[in-house]
């Protein structure tokens, strides 16, 4: 989020108000980012504006932002090692179109691009591509388990050192380590072959958010990384044993997918210090706006005419998030939240883990998370940029490396290296590997 995850975060004295357009912004975290050694970047989007109410619209800064691959494909270029992972929908894109700007992006970073499957959930993105309405829940999962794979595919059309550009001999590439798709589905026909190289790192590492029944199928068969929204430890252990447990069926290796929930660290160096800096936050909601945040999770559900003060309805299924409707719902439900509450509740996480409070007490949390199987790594989701970032290189970093939790330099220079991911051999080379180690034998 541009100006920080806080909803009212672009209020912040400290925040960056035109951060959606302005470059040198983004840049600038990037490079802090960077130099702490994270992991990646990550660059939420969507493909509309998200409120048709003009009264919420002219109080949330979320309608000027860069088109992420665009943006990465810059910030590449003032960055070495850390990863870009950008969030494209399957819902309005084809995939070779998308394969080919991921891998391009790839190519350009060194080996350090990451694409966050998505399927878009509201009808403000069906308007502006020639539809009156969304697809339903299940028929933007059957799309998207095709695009993906269509679209890995693609990033193997060539084997690694298929380019091999002797100039002595005069041949550019070898045509025996081309191999064309000729996918043939029920919703794409893709010959192929992509006419970019693999990259240093094999092909972009995969992320995934959904954690409905169909959004966790999906990525247990195919996702990377899974970022995910939980509210209590007990929510994220259930969550991570079931996806560990769910990749074996299809073949898979549990860390061959790292999973990533969300936390919103508000930093202070004392408690009181960081109560302060969150009412702070808090104080900047306008009632609309809260309003308007929940009606985005709920299903695009009109809560204006309900007291504020008085309890969530029931609401009816949604061709939405599900998953987010549903944590949002229990939540509710189990601390007895009013409306008005529960937009003060989510304003700044939206759903995923909270935390208010000193360096120690993050640092507890995150370790606890880790050490007792709810996560692998954390989404940071810093309140306003640039503050919130900074306040979590200063102060928790330093915590987590003195406890031995987080790296002090980078051990590698791609995407997969930072995140503990195999290298993907490709297919064909594979198989040929295989073949000769039967023969030797």
């Amino acid at each position: 989020m541009q100006t920080g995850h806080h909803i009212a975060g672009w209020r912040h004295p400290g925040a960056q108000a035109d951060a959606g357009v302005n470059f040198g912004h983004y840049a600038a975290l990037a490079q802090k980012a960077e130099a702490a050694k994270f992991d990646a970047v990550f660059l939420a989007d969507g493909v509309a504006v998200r409120s048709d109410n003009d009264q919420a619209l002219a109080r949330i800064a979320r309608s000027d932002q860069f088109e992420p691959l665009t943006l990465l494909s810059a910030l590449a270029a003032v960055t070495q090692r850390i990863g870009l992972i950008a969030t494209a929908s399957t819902s309005y894109h084809e995939p070779y179109n998308l394969a080919r700007k991921f891998a391009s992006l790839d190519q350009i970073s060194g080996g350090r691009a990451g694409w966050n499957l998505v399927t878009s959930a509201t009808t403000a993105e069906a308007l502006n591509f020639n539809r009156s309405a969304q697809d339903a829940h299940g028929d933007r999962y059957r799309r998207a388990a095709e695009f993906h794979d269509v679209v890995v595919g693609l990033w193997d059309s060539w084997e690694d050192d298929a380019f091999v550009r002797d100039k002595e001999s005069g041949i550019y590439l070898d045509p025996g380590k081309l191999h064309a798709l000729h996918h043939q589905g029920a919703h794409f026909q893709v010959r192929g072959p992509l006419n970019v190289a693999r990259s240093p790192q094999g092909r972009p590492v995969v992320v995934q958010a959904g954690a409905s029944d169909e959004g966790r199928e999906l990525a247990a068969r195919t996702a990377e990384v899974i970022f995910v929204a939980h509210q209590t430890l007990e929510e994220g252990q259930r969550f991570y044993r079931s996806i560990k447990s769910r990749v074996q069926h299809y073949g898979r290796h549990p860390d061959d997918v790292k999973i990533m929930p969300g936390i919103f660290p508000v930093v202070g160096r004392t408690q009181a210090e960081a109560e302060a800096k969150f009412e702070q936050l808090q104080s900047l909601i306008d009632p609309v706006v809260g309003l308007s945040l929940l009606a985005g999770i709920a299903g695009e559900l009109d809560l204006s005419a309900y007291p504020l003060d008085g309890p969530l309805p029931e609401l009816p299924p949604t061709e939405g998030p599900q998953s987010r409707q549903r944590l949002l719902v229990d939540l509710a439900r189990r601390d007895g939240l009013s409306i008005r509450q529960l937009y003060l509740k989510i304003a700044g996480a939206r759903g995923h883990q909270q935390i208010v409070g000193t360096p120690q007490t993050i640092a507890d949390q995150l370790q606890q998370w880790f050490e007792e199987g709810a996560a692998d790594g954390f989404n940071i989701m810093g309140p306003w940029f640039p503050g919130g970032l900074d306040d979590f290189i200063e102060l928790v970093l330093p915590e987590l490396r003195r406890r031995g939790l987080f790296r002090t330099e980078y051990e590698g220079s791609t995407l997969r290296e930072h995140l503990g991911l195999q290298r993907p051999e490709h297919p064909q080379a594979l198989r040929r590997l295989q073949a000769s180690r039967k023969i030797a034998a």
